[in-house]
């Protein structure tokens, strides 16, 4: 039996490229390569893709010299490629020198994280080339990528959030009195900002002074054109690792980051942590099962698919519950929060991988059963 062809895409050109190829690592180590045979797809900081011997090791020093560029085309019965990448932006007749078609793969499971790479970029680069891929869609993944679209969503299906404030650059750069005005009129402080389309932390701080804010709001706007400023509640952070498609849901147990510094940021997840997890979180029973019904919810009323981490904070004194942030891949590493919590479910970090590549195939199967065309008894188009 011939094993299943998967690509593993990773890298990319978004401020989180590094924790992509940390996550990749992960990904090809645990798979399977008794079932699946795994093709390294890497995606340079400036755009280009490459294959080749050690494609994770070259990301990270930079020089992949030494790899081939990748290409890939939508009919493979045709030898004119696209060679992705801005050196490599012209259709080009490279006969039998192809390096990679997108159409060689079974699969392909892309291992990026924000821009170009969760936001249904390349998930709509995958839908146009009609091959499976892991994870969300299109609209789930963008719409899960900008907070401000994912919150005001979550506002029509009544889930529970903080106090919160959307602001475009333009609108800064115009008027920034007029935005540190608003902001000390509808809050108080602490206050959290972050970039509306990232994760990972990149971007985020923790405003405690007023006069701190305008330097908070200058750093988020280096990695997005839009912002969010947040009620920063005091809380407990709890976090909910989904795997399905559709009403096919495991949900498991919630788990709670202990943070060790200010809050969850980059450097605590990903550098030299402080922080610790406890799964499952040592909450009360009914708030578990509210958070586990929220986490359901928030995951289907994006029409999210594959996999997802969804974060909630408990506030202290009260013990409010309160939706916070949702991330259609999230850290995918062998220690990450996602793959704990999936195994505290019952599901170990192998199988995980495994099932996460069966729901990209039966969702793409099912996707093929739906009619493309529309035939009718009457002349529509006729005159």
């Amino acid at each position: 039996m011939s094993k299943t062809k998967v690509g593993i895409i990773f890298g990319g050109r978004s401020g989180e490229h590094e924790v992509s190829l940390v996550s990749a690592n992960s990904v090809i180590n645990a798979i399977d390569k008794e079932k699946y045979e795994v093709i390294p797809i890497g995606i340079t900081k400036e755009g280009q893709w490459v294959v080749g011997a050690d494609t994770i090791q070259a990301l990270k020093t930079g020089d992949v010299s030494n790899l081939h560029p990748a290409t890939f085309h939508t009919n493979p019965k045709q030898t004119g490629v696209i060679a992705m990448g801005r050196e490599h932006r012209t259709l080009q007749n490279t006969g039998q020198n192809v390096q990679l078609m997108l159409q060689d793969l079974d699969v392909v499971f892309p291992v990026m994280h924000g821009p170009y790479g969760e936001d249904g970029t390349i998930q709509g680069l995958f839908e146009m080339a009609n091959i499976p891929y892991v994870g969300s869609g299109v609209f789930a993944s963008a719409a899960a990528m900008d907070k401000l679209m994912a919150k005001t969503i979550w506002e029509k299906w009544e889930l529970p959030q903080v106090n919160y404030l959307g602001v475009r650059k333009a609108s800064w750069d115009k008027d920034p009195e007029r935005i540190l005005n608003l902001v000390g009129e509808d809050f108080s402080m602490p206050v959290f900002v972050k970039p509306a389309n990232l994760g990972s932390s990149v971007g985020i701080s923790k405003v405690k002074h007023p006069k701190e804010l305008h330097e908070a709001i200058e750093l988020a706007y280096q990695f997005d054109d839009k912002i969010i400023i947040e009620d920063g509640i005091e809380a407990r952070e709890i976090e909910i690792a989904v795997l399905g498609n559709g009403d096919d849901l495991i949900v498991s147990p919630p788990g709670e980051v202990l943070v060790g510094g200010e809050f969850y940021d980059f450097y605590d997840k990903y550098v030299n942590g402080v922080s610790e997890t406890q799964i499952p979180a040592d909450i009360a029973l009914d708030q578990a099962q509210k958070i586990k019904q929220v986490a359901r919810l928030a995951y289907q009323a994006l029409d999210c698919a594959g996999f997802a981490r969804i974060d909630f904070f408990i506030e202290r004194n009260s013990g409010k519950i309160y939706l916070s942030e949702i991330n259609t891949i999230p850290g995918f590493t062998d220690i990450s929060m996602y793959p704990k919590l999936m195994e505290a479910a019952g599901v170990p970090y192998p199988e995980v991988i495994d099932r996460l590549i069966q729901l990209a195939i039966k969702r793409h199967e099912d996707k093929e059963k739906l009619k493309m065309t529309f035939e009718s008894e009457s002349d529509w188009f006729q005159e």
